[in-house]
């Protein structure tokens, strides 16, 4: 059976999948067009040379990186959620995200992402510079957390491991539950949460309690 006509899109999305697995270099004109079953001459004629392939998944991580949307009642609530959503868009693609800051994207990258905060913190009712800052505490919150979490499944084994160190060594006698907890295997997606949380709601509690009219942005005239 005859395939069907091939399209730049698939092309895209064969090449984001190679990368995604295996990282840029093993990215190919040849693997690609062998992925897709079909000749290298096909591949050139959808997307170009392969510089204008890497170009143009650059351009594509970027796009898909601006359709992360807020959900929650609350403002608090919807940030956190943008937070999660980030967070696991550049776990998910990581040789991906780093062809974007490589080719000087990165700020492009985040900017739908700050643009949705800034509405929520909006929402929250702070303005200005104070505004400005949680929306850069927690955009380096979730990508500080990302590159601790790589760093961690890419560090050697460790032996004691920080659960078996725990288990043999009570350092505070008085507390065996939190010794027991530390204990266990991290769970980094709730650690996660819990400590976006917590700053976010910290951080808009401060802003509404300071209430700096300097910090507010420019106020109607009376």
């Amino acid at each position: 059976m005859a395939r069907s006509a091939l399209t730049r899109e698939e092309v895209l999305t064969a090449a984001a999948a190679l990368v995604k697995q295996h990282g840029p270099d093993a990215l190919t004109m040849r693997k690609l067009a062998a992925e897709l079953g079909t000749a290298v001459t096909s591949i050139y004629w959808h997307v170009g040379n392969r510089e204008s392939l890497l170009d143009a998944l650059v351009e594509r991580t970027v796009a898909d990186l601006s359709t992360i949307g807020a959900r929650g009642r609350t403002p608090a609530e919807r940030i956190v959620s943008v937070a999660r959503a980030l967070r696991r868009e550049l776990r998910d693609r990581p040789h991906l995200v780093a062809m974007v800051h490589e080719r000087g994207l990165t700020e492009r990258m985040f900017l739908p992402a700050q643009r949705t905060l800034a509405h929520e913190v909006h929402a929250a009712g702070l303005r200005g510079a104070r505004a400005a800052e949680v929306v850069r505490a927690v955009q380096f919150q979730v990508v500080g957390y990302v590159l601790v979490e790589r760093n961690r499944e890419r560090a050697p084994v460790q032996s004691p491991a920080e659960e078996e160190l725990w288990e043999t060594q009570t350092t505070d006698p008085d507390d065996p539950a939190l010794t027991r907890a530390l204990a266990r295997p991290i769970d980094p997606e709730r650690l996660f949460v819990t400590s976006v949380r917590a700053l976010v709601e910290g951080l808009l509690g401060a802003g509404r309690r300071v209430g700096d009219p300097a910090d507010q942005g420019p106020r109607a005239s009376t």
